[in-house]
């Protein structure tokens, strides 16, 4: 199986180094990207300034709340790109409100997920996106 390139849009360390840490856990080969604001993850996929070598993620793990350029702009913009939107999102956020759900899938997020509590349902969370994205659906060859 090839490497499964993720791109973590996050602002949060904390966040950041959970995440890692749960996918770390996981058999999986996979390299991530870390954009830490709305506007680095632009120019991360669109491959400007300093990701002039970077490739196309796999899959995306894109926070709501983001400095720059929020989670709602970031994932409008990848939707509406026709290049971009065949790359899956998946909105991890804090926020369990029903409007965010909704304005998300709205949007086309592929699914939401609320950040966990505590370390052990990271991995629980982190065990299904790895087994449904990575193992089940057929994710589409990167350009």
């Amino acid at each position: 199986m090839k490497n499964i390139n993720v791109l973590l849009v996050e602002d949060n360390e904390g966040d950041i180094r959970l995440i890692k840490e749960a996918f770390n856990e996981r058999r999986i080969k996979k390299e991530f990207s870390i954009a830490r604001d709305g506007e680095e993850a632009l120019d991360f996929l669109y491959r400007r300034e300093a990701f002039s070598g970077a490739g196309r993620p796999d899959i995306i793990l894109l926070d709501i709340n983001l400095p720059k350029k929020n989670g709602f702009e970031i994932l409008e913009i990848i939707k509406n790109d026709p290049e971009l939107k065949r790359i899956p999102v998946i909105i991890v956020s804090s926020s369990a409100s029903e409007e965010h759900i909704s304005r998300s899938y709205e949007l086309m997020a592929n699914s939401y997920i609320t950040k966990p509590s505590d370390f052990d349902e990271y991995l629980e969370i982190v065990k299904t996106i790895e087994d449904f994205w990575f193992n089940k659906a057929q994710l589409p060859v990167n350009q």
